[in-house]
């Protein structure tokens, strides 16, 4: 049957999320640096009109200390622009001592004098850090020859500090956002797709379990007759499929629920779902356990969970060879706590950067596929053994490799 998901709008989206996703970080990268380029022109706008009150500032200081200055513009100049509006915290150093002169708007009148001294230090420190000083020149009265050169260190205003400031805190509360946003996004969209993986479980097993009834009189009303005591072999093989089905049934049963892990001998399931997988698929496919592997490691399994999960990647690793190939599997104790179990096959290889997107729900490279097959693979290890899966190693034209960790 043809995947009925291909071409849907929805999975299209769900297929193309990454793109999707980098688009929409495309787009918050070019708001936010509009946002801090728009702000830094403000800021800069603002920077230069403080820029230009110090230096009035600092000319005004300059023109007071001359001695053709009279009474009236001296009054005006401290009344006016030294001491008045202007809030910015600024400094008078000496060039050659760089003894503090002067002082305006550094502390407050609640600060304690003692403490000045020191504070004062630490506040031109930080005036030497933020911005360049203004030179202030000391002439000679007389004859108008520079005497000494003072600078004048100033900090930018309280309001220019929160502005710069203002775009960085912007977009972190916009990121924190933005973050919350998609883990409640993501939890809801796993916890509707975990709805309808139990949903669909359960609607299948429901299904099942009265043909299979059914089946089972039929096979025991065969067993009866007369006619079928030479056809033990045919019986035997039906009881096979008829205990298949009720494994089927069993597995659905357990989607939705919390499985019972207990340890079990890990090649022995193995080994079981290949013989009965065995002559069910192409004679043409060799199907192995490694000599080396040892017979007596054990890890936590669901059993009817874990061996669908292996019939999943058999039947992965069949249609990637086309019928034709080796399927070998490799059972490794790790270390006291881990078990890992490497499924190769020699088909076509996947490239490396689909090596995640196999797992997704809709992604299939057969023309006939759900795409289900692995994403419910990586849900049966992952949610209900609480283990690992992934694409350990392939090549293109050489085969893939898929390692499972489980608990031991």
């Amino acid at each position: 049957m043809e995947n009925p998901f291909k071409g849907a709008l929805s999975i299209d989206f769900y297929s193309n999320q990454s793109k999707i996703k980098w688009l929409i970080l495309i787009v918050a990268v070019v708001i936010g640096l509009g946002s801090i380029i728009y702000t830094n022109q403000l800021v800069e706008v603002l920077k230069q009109g403080e820029e230009e009150k110090i230096r009035l500032w600092a000319q005004a200081v300059e023109f007071s200390g001359a001695a053709e200055v009279d009474e009236s513009a001296l009054t005006f100049i401290t009344s006016n622009i030294i001491t008045p509006e202007n809030k910015l915290p600024v400094i008078l150093v000496d060039s050659a001592t760089q003894k503090i002169l002067l002082s305006n708007n550094v502390f407050d009148k609640k600060v304690v004098s003692d403490k000045q001294s020191s504070d004062l230090e630490n506040a031109l420190v930080q005036m030497k850090q933020e911005n360049n000083p203004f030179t202030i020149k000391v002439k000679n009265g007389q004859n108008g020859e520079i005497t000494d050169i003072q600078y004048v260190y100033y900090r930018n205003s309280y309001l220019l500090r929160q502005l710069q400031a203002y775009p960085y805190v912007q977009l972190t509360v916009i990121a924190i956002f933005g973050f919350i946003a998609y883990l409640a996004f993501s939890y809801s969209r796993t916890a509707e797709q975990n709805r309808v993986w139990v949903g669909m479980a359960k609607e299948t097993a429901h299904q099942l379990a009265t043909p299979l009834s059914s089946l089972m009189a039929w096979l025991e009303y065969m067993r009866s007759m007369e006619a079928m005591e030479n056809q033990s072999e045919l019986l035997q093989e039906l009881e096979k499929d008829v205990e298949r089905l009720q494994r089927i049934t069993e597995r659905f049963s357990n989607i939705g629920s919390l499985p019972s892990l207990t340890r079990e001998n890990v090649s022995a399931v193995v080994d079981k779902t290949l013989s009965y997988l065995q002559p069910r698929v192409s004679r043409k496919v060799r199907m192995s356990i490694d000599e080396n592997a040892s017979r007596a490691i054990e890890a936590r399994m669901n059993v009817p969970l874990f061996e669908w999960v292996i019939e999943n990647l058999v039947k992965n690793g069949i249609d990637a060879m086309g019928g034709i190939g080796e399927l070998r599997v490799n059972i490794i104790q790790v270390n006291t706590d881990e078990v890992c179990i490497d499924l190769a096959d020699t088909g076509k290889g996947i490239t490396k950067s689909k090596f995640k997107e196999v797992f997704k729900p809709g992604f299939t490279t057969k023309q006939r596929g759900w795409g289900l097959g692995l994403a419910l693979v990586k849900r049966i290890i992952e949610n209900y053994h609480q283990g690992k899966i992934f694409v350990k190693s392939s090549q293109v034209g050489k085969g893939t490799t898929f390692r499972i960790v489980l608990q031991a």
